[in-house]
């Protein structure tokens, strides 16, 4: 194969993978017409020190009063909703990147009988400390 045909042959490669990954992000951030339907989860970071376990999960734009968290044996679960700010309701629109509408994050902490110490938002994330049971906080 010749260096032209090569080259040729890398740029649409490469053009067809990012026209995948475009389609693949409108098809997760789709905003959904079906109110009360789950339509993303938010990204999270988890921290374990001796005592707890620390979860930044990303919620821009979210108000507090739009959050429910529970913590069911190992099982963190966060939902909410973000809403479309009053400013551009009714305004077309061009460009939707963040995700609105309603959200649920669940997954397994690394054991059990942690529960929930404090809450808070900081810098756009939902900070949570999860203190360690007794028994964890031991090993």
């Amino acid at each position: 194969m010749a260096f032209g045909e090569i080259e040729r042959w890398m740029w649409a490669d490469a053009c067809e993978l990012l026209a995948r990954a475009e389609r693949l992000h409108r098809q997760f951030f789709t905003p959904l017409a079906v109110e009360g339907t789950i339509g993303w989860s938010p990204p999270v970071d988890l921290y374990e020190t001796e005592n707890e376990f620390i979860a930044l999960i990303a919620l821009p734009g979210v108000a507090p009063g739009d959050v429910e968290i529970s913590v069911l044996g190992r099982t963190l679960e966060v939902r909410g909703h973000r809403r479309l700010p009053a400013l551009v309701r009714g305004a077309a629109i061009h460009r939707l990147e963040i995700p609105q509408g309603r959200f649920l994050l669940r997954f397994n902490l690394p054991e059990a009988g942690s529960a929930l110490a404090a809450q808070g938002f900081e810098d756009g994330c939902l900070l949570l400390r999860l203190a360690k049971s007794a028994q964890g906080a031991k090993r």
